[in-house]
């Protein structure tokens, strides 16, 4: 194994960040979990009742030499409306909100370079307003959100179309144009 490096993202809810993530070359790990808050080892529920201050998020362990921060960044991106504070598509409150928790000086200049590049783009017609924040502890799920799509995978599917992420990712990113 080559040398290895962290990255973490908070996408809204943590099932549909893994799949994006988990089969790509370099790509060691992906958790679910919850990071950004104040509380040691939260649940879920109390991650969802928003009084943690935590967001659902994935930890990525890779292999730089392999894929790229900058390429993990390009995948985070066409995974979230970066325009919504409000949370993430269905899901709403502050523990769906999108971020970017760098583990270095690098990928902080990285992470909002990527920013700048996207809202300079004209690809949307609201500012980002993804953060870019430290990153701290991070908590994995409960072993039942580990790999969800693979685990309950019509659920998973059937998620993703309800809340209306993948509409979105349609209309914004597999338009020829772009």
């Amino acid at each position: 194994m080559g040398s290895e490096e962290t990255a973490t993202f908070a996408g809204g809810c943590f099932w549909c960040m893994v799949h994006p993530f988990d089969e790509l070359p370099g790509v060691h790990q992906v958790v679910s979990g919850y990071t950004g808050g104040r509380t040691e080892n939260p649940t879920y529920e109390e991650v969802c009742a928003h009084t943690t201050g935590h967001r659902e998020a994935v930890q990525i362990r890779f292999d730089p030499t392999m894929i790229s921060y900058r390429q993990l960044l390009e995948i985070f991106w066409r995974q979230i409306d970066p325009t919504d504070g409000g949370g993430q598509f269905y899901d709403r409150g502050p523990s769906y909100q999108t971020a970017i928790f760098y583990h270095s000086l690098e990928q902080k200049r990285l992470a909002e370079e990527s920013r700048q590049a996207l809202d300079q783009s004209g690809r949307f017609n609201r500012p980002i307003v993804t953060e870019i924040l430290p990153a701290g502890p991070f908590y994995p799920a409960e072993p039942y959100h580990q790999d969800y799509y693979k685990l309950r995978p019509q659920h998973y599917r059937r998620y993703r179309a309800g809340s209306g992420r993948d509409r979105f990712i349609a209309q914004h990113w597999d338009d020829p144009r772009a």
